[in-house]
């Protein structure tokens, strides 16, 4: 009952976490040295939010998920799946367990792992899944 929302929280969280490197690409580079990182989070959040919320709607449509248990499971699957791919990031970029734990606990970390709280929840949050 729940492998569709699993298998459409596994597309959410890659598409998620395909759209939040492409977006850092802009935001590290340009935003970061022109306004801080702080500032830089809070308009990349609402940006990644409102595509993702998108893609939420398409994704449930298309799989067919009817129920709130359906579309929390989705939400969780894709949660659980964006913050492994950050961590497995982290490590490739050589910052560690520790250091990616610890940048979570900065200020822009934790209004980023809010936002993708937000994310987590987004499915939940779709009004009419079926049209």
């Amino acid at each position: 009952m729940l492998g569709p929302a699993i298998r459409a929280g596994l597309r959410y969280g890659a598409e998620a976490f395909a759209l939040g490197f492409a977006l850092a690409l802009v935001r590290i580079p340009l935003l970061v040295p022109a306004i801080g990182e702080f500032a830089a989070v809070l308009c990349e959040i609402p940006v990644m939010l409102a595509a993702m919320l998108l893609r939420a709607r398409a994704i449930i449509r298309r799989s067919s998920i009817a129920t709130a248990r359906q579309r929390m499971a989705m939400g969780l699957t894709g949660f659980a799946l964006l913050m492994v791919c950050e961590w497995g990031l982290a490590l490739v970029l050589g910052q560690g367990s520790q250091g990616w734990l610890a940048s979570l606990a900065t200020l822009p970390g934790a209004i980023g792992l809010a936002g993708q709280l937000i994310f987590a929840m987004l499915p939940l949050m779709v009004r009419n899944p079926g049209g």
